[in-house]
């Protein structure tokens, strides 16, 4: 699978180390990036981080804006300008900085939350609060979209098994 699933809670060592869940480094290392791309999350107090699929869709998101716009610029220094490139130990730690911890509240405990082409780094109380906040959104949704009326589909005048001429 080349998606980041799932959710983890792993500590931070006394080093300041964090081991990236297994299944996170095999999709990274399937995505050919060296090292961990993270920035501070543009909504939430989190870290988005990924590798060459997360860098390929800003960059695509980017190339939406006219080169010289103000959203451009401003979009550009809050995704590339935060950003960070952390390094990848062999044992698949990665030592998290105190600019990206601040911003995240991270003390010696994170969830990583796979989103498909991301993940995102949380601190766990923050996390459990933004997913029960994400499901009732999606419940509320659920029910929206369920009491939709749907507009009728057009109906042929013509006896099931007649062939029009």
């Amino acid at each position: 699978m080349n998606r980041f699933v799932s959710n983890f809670t792993n500590k931070l060592d006394s080093k300041g180390r964090v081991s990236i869940p297994a299944s996170f480094r095999a999709v990274l290392a399937r995505d050919g990036f060296e090292g961990l791309y993270v920035h501070p999350a543009l909504d939430a107090p989190a870290l988005d981080a990924g590798g060459n699929v997360l860098l390929n869709e800003i960059d695509a998101f980017l190339s939406t804006l006219s080169p010289y716009s103000d959203e451009r610029d401003q979009l550009s220094t809050a995704l590339f300008g935060t950003s960070e490139i952390l390094k990848v130990d062999p044992e698949g730690r990665v030592i998290l900085t105190d600019t990206v911890k601040v911003h995240a509240e991270i003390g010696d405990t994170v969830t990583f939350v796979g989103l498909g082409h991301k993940f995102q780094i949380w601190e766990p109380e923050r996390f459990r609060a933004h997913l029960e906040e994400a499901r009732t959104k999606v419940r509320d949704l659920k029910k929206a979209l369920g009491n939709r009326i749907l507009e009728p589909r057009l109906v042929q005048n013509a006896s099931p098994g007649v062939r029009e001429r």
